[in-house]
């Protein structure tokens, strides 16, 4: 074989390891930059985009537990009022018990609701689409329930405005390598254990997953789960850069992290996606809120931009076969 037959071997071979839909992301962030720097000389300068980068881990974050859940062919619903859940929960935590007790009590009722959604998923059969909408309006029925419906009184912790406030190495905000670490975490998860390669596995073909001896219940579960944990410690660190936590703070999350996990790559019906498409999604997804807002684009309009993308790449990617990415 001839060293030109080698090359063009070798170069059909890197082409088709190039996730196409990642490339696009990132080609698209690129044109996004450029269309704001085109609003404001100061978009591209390092402290705004640190600043965008720190508003995108809460969307990361979130995106990191959704984009597991997608990966086996299911929806979480509940996102917004997890968020919320973890923001509400962890302030008063601090309140009734201590500082201390703020983070972990955050996560463990984003926890609770996490396997809830597992159980209703995995056990009762129920469609992730309808249980984790009903979990989410129980989740806002406690919450109202917890306030009685007026605003909370009370206040973050001091660590939880140091990890999404303060920036403690190199000026980067704390709140980015809080999303690193889960984002290495998923990452080593998807790609160096059993139950990433069940995740694929059960969303291209459950039933032969279930028939090979995975138990996909557990899978299921443990999805869910790591999703509400997610949520709900973007909650925590909502909570911690406004001082308190309130009253539908998860609202704005619920498309943009879908848009996010989908504009990334990810198989709508399951089965195929990487963590970097989800981080080129969230990414995109944070600029383009950026240039909406500096636009003064209405909630409605964004609303019905996120709508359309998640409708698009559904019509893109539903029609490809759902294999590992």
């Amino acid at each position: 074989m001839s060293i030109q037959e080698n090359m063009q071997g070798a170069l059909q071979g890197a082409l088709k390891s190039v996730d196409r839909p990642v490339v696009i992301a990132f080609g698209f962030i690129v044109v996004m930059l450029l269309a704001g720097s085109l609003y404001s000389s100061s978009f591209l300068s390092a402290n705004y985009l640190l600043q965008q980068l720190q508003v995108a881990a809460f969307l990361g974050i979130i995106a990191s537990g959704v984009m597991l859940v997608i990966l086996l062919g299911h929806i979480d619903l509940s996102i917004p009022w997890l968020v919320t859940v973890g923001g509400m929960m962890s302030t008063a935590a601090a309140g009734w018990w201590g500082p201390e007790y703020a983070i972990p009590f955050g996560l463990f009722c984003g926890l609770v609701f996490g396997l809830i959604n597992g159980l209703g998923v995995a056990i009762l059969r129920v469609p992730s689409m309808i249980f984790t909408l009903g979990i989410n309006a129980v989740a806002q029925g406690v919450m109202v329930l917890h306030t009685g419906g007026f605003a909370p009184q009370d206040h973050a912790s001091e660590t939880m405005r140091w990890l999404a406030v303060e920036r403690s190495f190199l000026n980067i905000p704390n709140a980015v390598f809080i999303w690193a670490v889960i984002g290495i975490a998923v990452v080593i998860l998807l790609k160096r254990t059993p139950l990433g390669r069940y995740i694929y596995a059960i969303g291209n073909q459950e039933g032969a997953t279930f028939l090979s001896g995975v138990n996909t219940k557990a899978v299921l579960i443990a999805c869910f789960a790591i999703s509400g944990m997610c949520s709900a410690m973007a909650g925590v660190l909502l909570a911690g850069y406004s001082n308190k936590g309130y009253q539908a703070m998860g609202d704005p999350y619920l498309l943009p992290a879908i848009a996010a996990v989908v504009l990334g790559g990810t198989h709508i019906l399951g089965g195929r996606g990487t963590y970097l498409g989800t981080v080129a999604g969230v990414i995109l997804i944070s600029l383009l809120q950026s240039i909406l807002s500096v636009m003064q684009m209405p909630e409605a309009g964004r609303q019905i931009i996120y709508g359309c993308v998640i409708i698009g790449m559904l019509l893109v990617y539903g029609r490809g076969q759902r294999v590992q990415g």
